[in-house]
């Protein structure tokens, strides 16, 4: 496999784009190009309107004790608007979440085939959403907010506006494309949908065989052809219902909207740009340079720096990949040359990108209690010992693998050099606990805290580190609305599909076999760890997490499974999947990042995720681990 598989995935296919746009036509070239615009520009102002009102919010009532009490309406509404412009911000740079694995080894000619295929598939669920979303606008214009007294038909005009434009920027890219691939795809597209809409007599009749054809065939061919993964839940949800069922198509719509008009779900551009403002400033070096400066004449040295390096940063950015671009072009150069293998970087790499999942502000974190109702301030605090277990798992091979490796001519560091490194840290070292301060002292709420991260981080930038190009913050801003748009589209029609298997009996049946499984707990956590380590290897964990959290995590209680230890080895367990090869995407997202080929690490990393997955086996044993620091009521 190539080493931009991961790319595609968790970054898109922007470099393919870049490649092709030079080739369309001079028309359609231009329409592309006004199209990003007029998502990208707003979805950027959006941000930082978001980040302006939140931080407004907070200083307003704790400072001045004169709340906003029209602040979270208006944040809410504008947030919907956020959600709806990145997603198609990420369309037209190619930023959504996709498997392109198979497309990558089809060929030239038969991957452009499958790419079109994906691309038609995605024009069908564009074009079905587009009317059953204008009429969800006729049925919200007649309630009125209560604060602002807006309409609420403008707050939803959000999805026709972004559906409108990623509809029409798939056409341009459908137009763009030669002829025999184009027809080819088309052709199979027309002929799959007439084949279904010949069967919709004989799909009635077969119940819930029909949760088989649409939620397993219909999502799993076109997740595995290329098409971002929430036009394959909103594609399969639109024909699920359509075809088997009389519900009106309305109804997706409006389950789209409650999965991304959460309130809480604010948090996750909030702490993606923090994550980019972190990098900008020099924060995450300062951080870095000081445990290398502890650490980096052991054997090892450095790979025990960038498992705390990793631990660290997870805790101020919540973005994984913000964490490995961070980390890795800092370290990885300079274990090269103390002899470190590629394959051995990358490993542990991926090795610590699933070790961090819990550490707050996870932004698994956050959409666990959003879709699942535990808290997320248990969920923070709860979060970092399971990480921590998980970095002395880590450090424990690194140390039997390098205990025969003599270290490569590093001095130790002069005390003078250590002290003056914490000296430059502290600030950076500071931003996890002023975090943590401003949730537990009440100054702000789990979703506004994210913006008191970015006006500490912003006034250390400019006036501590004096590291801010003011010119980085507009692509930060289009980057952190890309990024936000392509998570909450997954999450809206991941909500739509979890609705749709609650109608249909499926979560009924399946709570009723989970909770009866011979052993009870115990059994249910095993059968739990090796479900979520499956579906971290296909899916990124925030699609699996809100179509399984709300039928499982009840389970867990009734069978005695505290929910924030649950959480915790659900997320842990994903994690182990998303960065294990050949599946796992958020390995070859590391490979990317540290531009070495996935071979190269397949052998050594075999220990890592061993040493993974007994850390998780470990939580998964002693709850105590995961709530030994919850406050008892």
């Amino acid at each position: 496999m190539r080493s931009h598989i991961a790319e595609d995935f968790s970054q898109g296919s922007h470099e393919a784009n870049v490649v092709r746009l030079p080739s369309m036509p001079r028309g359609l070239a231009l329409a592309d190009r006004v199209l990003g615009l007029i998502v990208s520009v707003p979805a950027a102002l959006l941000v930082l309107a978001e980040i302006v009102l939140l931080f407004s919010g907070v200083c307003a009532r704790y400072v001045f004790h004169q709340p906003l009490v029209w602040g979270d309406e208006l944040a809410g509404i504008l947030f919907l608007w956020l959600a709806m412009t990145g997603a198609a911000t990420a369309l037209h740079r190619g930023a959504h979440m996709r498997m392109t694995a198979i497309v990558n080894r089809a060929g030239t000619e038969w991957g452009a085939i499958w790419d079109t295929v994906a691309l038609m598939a995605s024009l069908l669920f564009l074009g079905l959403i587009a009317a059953p979303a204008y009429a969800y606008i006729n049925q919200q214009w007649m309630i009125v907010t209560p604060a602002l007294e807006i309409n609420d038909g403008l707050r939803v005009a959000a999805i026709v506006y972004g559906v409108a434009c990623m509809l029409l920027m798939s056409l341009v890219k459908l137009l763009a494309r030669g002829w025999k691939p184009a027809a080819i795809g088309i052709v199979i597209s027309v002929a799959v949908v007439a084949g279904f809409e010949t069967a919709g007599p004989v799909l009635q009749s077969l119940g819930n065989l029909n949760l088989l054809i649409f939620f397993v065939g219909v999502v799993g061919f076109t997740v595995l052809s290329g098409m971002p993964i929430a036009f394959s839940f909103g594609l399969a949800v639109f024909s699920y219902l359509s075809l088997s069922t009389s519900m009106p198509l309305e109804i997706v719509v409006s389950r789209m909207d409650e999965g991304m008009s959460q309130l809480l779900l604010l948090a996750v551009p909030m702490f993606i740009f923090l994550g980019l403002l972190i990098e900008m400033t020099g924060m995450a070096r300062a951080m870095i340079n000081f445990l290398a400066s502890l650490l980096g004449h052991v054997r090892g040295g450095l790979s025990y720096v960038l498992i705390g390096a990793m631990y660290l940063i997870s805790g101020i950015s919540g973005s994984k990949a913000a964490d490995m671009a961070a980390v890795a072009p800092i370290l990885f150069p300079e274990m090269k040359k103390r002899g470190e293998r590629p394959g051995e970087l990358v490993a542990l790499l991926s090795a610590t990108g699933a070790q961090t999942e819990t550490v707050p502000p996870s932004i698994v974190l956050i959409t666990i209690g959003s879709v699942t109702g535990v808290s997320i301030s248990a969920l923070f605090t709860g979060g970092l010992l399971p990480g921590f277990v998980l970095a002395i798992a880590l450090c424990v091979l690194v140390w039997w693998r390098a205990r025969r490796v003599q270290p490569v001519s590093a001095e130790r560091a002069t005390g003078a050099v250590i002290g003056k490194t914490l000296v430059i840290a502290l600030p950076a070292l500071a931003l996890p606990a002023v975090i943590r301060f401003a949730v537990v002292e009440g100054v702000a709420t789990a979703t506004e805290v994210s913006t008191v991260g970015i006006v500490y981080s912003l006034i250390a930038g400019l006036l501590i580190y004096r590291r801010f190009d003011w010119k980085r913050v507009g692509p930060m801003l289009v980057e952190t609305a890309a990024l936000s748009g392509a998570i909450l589209i997954i999450i809206g029609t991941a909500t739509a599909m979890a609705w749709a298997l609650t109608q249909s009996g499926f979560s009924h049946s399946l709570a009723s076999f989970m909770e009866h499984l011979p052993g009870g707990a115990i059994s249910f956590m095993a059968v739990s760890v090796v479900m979520f380590v499956l579906l971290g290897s296909v899916l990124e964990g925030i699609p699996a997490i809100v179509l399984f959290g709300p039928l499982l995590f009840p389970i867990a209680r009734d069978v005695g499974i505290h929910e924030v230890q649950y959480a915790m080895v659900v997320i842990l367990s994903m994690g182990l999947g998303l960065f294990s090869p050949p599946f796992g995407v958020g390995y070859y997202g590391a490979c990317a990042v540290s531009k070495i080929h996935p071979d190269e690490g397949i052998r050594p990393i075999v220990g890592y995720m061993i040493a993974l997955f007994i850390g998780i086996v470990v939580i998964a044993a002693v709850p105590w681990i995961s709530t030994g620091f919850l406050k008892t009521p």
